[in-house]
């Protein structure tokens, strides 16, 4: 197959409700870059990157230009040849895995189309549909109860609240919630804001209520991750610790945490985050597939990568709910707190750029 054509596309993209995280003050848009890949067969993929810059330290410039220099060498590439042409790309994305990631996601977009496969058989077809949680950002307790109330109108039956920043004021909205919804499945993102003793007095006094909490103390601290994880009886997740295969392996041999999060945008893409979950899958610690805010693309690469793998235990598939003016135009339905992918072939995904 002979790529004849790449445009990159930047897009600032509006946010419904404005996000907050323990790293990040209010955020209300965010810039994604669409990659458009057309073929001499008369082909057409889509790829896209979004990123956290606090997490990962990209700019909309950095990925961009990074973008731009992938753009120039994929003109001699077979996109088929999936596993060298994307070796070759990550040569030109060292410290910009969301541009990897998107020229990840075209050339697999155009192997499903090539196909005729949607992606989620492409990659192992293990089920099709998979329950993912809404987050909910860091409010005042009252904001925070209202917030889990509309994603549980919205159907939603699992919520990852987000927090850090006051351990003991997320402990008070995680228990709000659960009172207001005692029947909705609660998860507990510290977004490494704690130290040791704060992550086992917040598991401790949520045990009975909190499915996981997720990436507790900071990233690059595995000791005292793996601490929080011997000693905690709520399940641990390693998130912003994993970035790669050989960050999943360390995370993996010692045990650090109880299970590993992937978001394709920071690790790479598909290839890389399949990777990361055998390394899991090797381990026997389940895999939960997360996202940025991003758009609708990216999600149904990620809802694609899950419904594939057997490991994948976990969604957290929600970036793409409060983009305004989302040029994505997914064939995936959201039902009951369930994503269901469709048959169409690749990504199955229109983008109106």
């Amino acid at each position: 197959m002979q790529i004849t054509n790449v445009q990159v596309i930047p897009v600032e993209l509006g946010l419904h409700l404005p996000y907050r995280t323990a790293r990040q003050s209010e955020i209300e848009s965010i810039t994604a870059i669409f990659v458009r890949v057309d073929t001499r067969e008369g082909r057409t993929a889509w790829g896209c990157a979004a990123f956290d810059p606090t997490a990962s330290g990209e700019t909309p410039e950095t990925v961009v230009r990074a973008c731009h220099a992938c753009a120039d060498r994929a003109r001699d590439l077979n996109p088929l040849n999936t596993e060298y042409a994307l070796d070759e790309l990550s040569q030109l994305t060292p410290g910009c895995p969301s541009a990897l990631c998107a020229f990840d996601l075209a050339f697999h977009d155009l192997l499903g189309l090539a196909a005729g496969m949607p992606l989620y058989r492409l990659l192992g077809g293990y089920r099709h549909r998979i329950p993912t949680s809404a987050t909910v950002s860091i409010a005042p307790v009252k904001e925070t109860v209202a917030l889990a109330q509309q994603r549980a109108r919205q159907g939603f039956r699992i919520l990852k609240i987000k927090g850090g920043i006051d351990p003991e004021e997320d402990v008070r909205r995680v228990r709000a919630v659960h009172e207001a919804l005692p029947h909705m499945t609660l998860r507990l993102d510290a977004d490494q804001g704690y130290t040791v003793q704060q992550a086992l007095e917040v598991a401790q006094a949520l045990e009975e209520w909190l499915e996981m909490l997720e990436q507790p103390t900071p990233a690059d601290d595995l000791d005292s991750l793996e601490e929080v994880t011997r000693h905690s009886r709520v399940p641990i997740l390693a998130d912003e610790s994993v970035a790669d295969p050989a960050s999943a392996l360390k995370v993996v041999s010692r045990r650090a945490a109880d299970g590993i999060s992937v978001k394709l945008t920071a690790c790479g893409g598909l290839r890389c985050s399949r990777m990361v979950d055998a390394v899991a899958r090797a381990a026997q610690m389940a895999t939960m597939v997360s996202c940025v805010n991003e758009p609708a693309l990216l999600t149904a690469a990620g809802l694609g990568f899950a419904l594939g793998s057997p490991n994948v235990r976990y969604g957290d598939l929600d970036g793409h709910l409060d983009l305004i003016n989302d040029p994505t135009v997914p064939s995936f339905r959201l039902e009951g707190g369930e994503l269901i992918a469709s048959n169409v072939p690749g990504l199955g995904c229109r983008v109106e750029l």
